[in-house]
């Protein structure tokens, strides 16, 4: 019996040396082969290949994927306006040689969001302004020559079209049902770097008295929006397009976190304006007004702290020819209660020239109604 211990002492003895030795020198043979990892149906592993693409938890790549296909880059030429004209003779040009000056193209950069598989596609109006060549660059590659379909300085908003086929068409979303601290995407082409995709929220809705355009109703986020960015897409977290990127509150030119949108409720409404007229159809009587303000309300004796305190009548326009007159209360536009002169404004605007429509005044505390022919709102230079 203990000749067999003995033996199966020296066994172990042996068995451990060599552990020891072969752990020194080639500790891969001690490796266990890789076990495979299983997803999917409990109780059978299904193997995850390498370079499989695995969704990351709060990742926004399907929507990107979605958007980024239909946004554009822009790029748009012209030539300096403020050259001398003598400079152009022919004469001097011969005299001077090499030392005239070359003709000066001023180019910019500016992004589009494809629209229509027509090829129309909605940008900025500061962004096309004054062009001589328009070129579009797109997603995939392609590079095309794009014309002016129409443009809307007061919006600052733009259509423009290019010849092309198998275009990818932005999905169009609901701006109506966002809420602030919604997730949205920001894209475009921020100083010219190539396609870029921002994250932020929206930081509010409905912004006006910017004193940016004369129609305002913005979506504001803090997703990074820079030059170049202008007339990109803001998209929701489907893909979905929310708004057309238009401007950035900055001290330095830089993106501080606060961007705006123009929401795309109203680029819809400017783009089909445009396809059908070749420019928007705004309504207008020829009135000026104020906001009522709490003084004023005090100092006039007024009994209410909404409306529109009408400040000037245009002579012979459609409103003067109704009665109205200035130191008169607008409360309502066609049925519709007048809130302060952002809301009047829109609701004139949207009306259609040439039919009658019921406004409710405030005279002297005594409530009235005028009907007015509408008229043709006279296009505005840009801002």
């Amino acid at each position: 019996m203990q000749r067999y211990w003995l033996l199966f002492a020296q066994a172990v003895t042996v068995a451990l040396a060599l552990y020891f030795v072969v752990a020194a020198l080639q500790p891969e043979w001690l490796q266990r082969a890789p076990t495979q990892v299983g997803v999917g149906v409990p109780g059978r592993a299904v193997p995850v290949l390498q370079g499989a693409s695995v969704p990351a938890s709060g990742s926004y790549r399907e929507a990107a994927g979605r958007a980024m296909p239909a946004v554009v880059n822009i790029l748009t030429s012209k030539a300096s306006r403020d050259t001398h004209p003598l400079l152009k003779d022919p004469f001097f040009r011969r005299f001077f040689g090499d030392r005239m000056p070359p003709d000066e193209q001023l180019a910019s950069l500016g992004s589009g969001v494809i629209v229509s598989t027509e090829g129309y596609i909605l940008t900025n109006n500061h962004v096309v302004e004054g062009a001589d060549i328009i070129e579009v660059g797109l997603a995939d590659g392609r590079k095309a020559p794009a014309q002016v379909v129409g443009t809307d300085p007061e919006t600052d908003l733009a259509v423009i079209r290019i010849a092309a086929r198998n275009l990818p068409v932005m999905v169009l979303g609901d701006p109506e049902a966002a809420r602030v601290g919604d997730v949205v995407l920001a894209i475009g082409n921020p100083f010219g770097v190539g396609q870029t995709v921002t994250l932020g929220i929206i930081s509010a809705l409905g912004r006006n008295n910017l004193h940016i355009n004369h129609f305002e109703n913005f979506i504001q986020t803090d997703a990074a929006i820079n030059f170049g960015n202008s007339g990109g897409a803001l998209v929701d977290t489907q893909g979905q397009l929310l708004g057309i990127n238009s401007a950035i509150y900055s001290q330095t030119g830089g993106s501080v976190g606060i961007g705006f949108a123009i929401p795309v409720t109203t680029a819809k409404t400017v783009l089909e304006s445009i396809i059908k007229h070749g420019q928007v159809v705004r309504g207008w009587i020829g009135i000026e007004s104020q906001d009522i303000t709490p003084e004023l309300a005090e100092s006039f004796g007024l009994g209410r702290s909404s409306g529109a305190i009408i400040a000037g009548v245009v002579r012979g326009g459609p409103a003067d020819r109704a009665g109205m007159r200035p130191g008169d209360i607008l409360v309502a536009v066609a049925g519709k209660a007048v809130a302060n002169t952002s809301d009047m404004l829109k609701l004139i605007a949207a009306l259609e020239p040439g039919e009658k429509v019921p406004l409710r005044i405030l005279r002297k505390n005594r409530e009235s109604t005028l009907d007015v022919t509408v008229g043709k709102r006279p296009r505005q230079p840009s801002q």
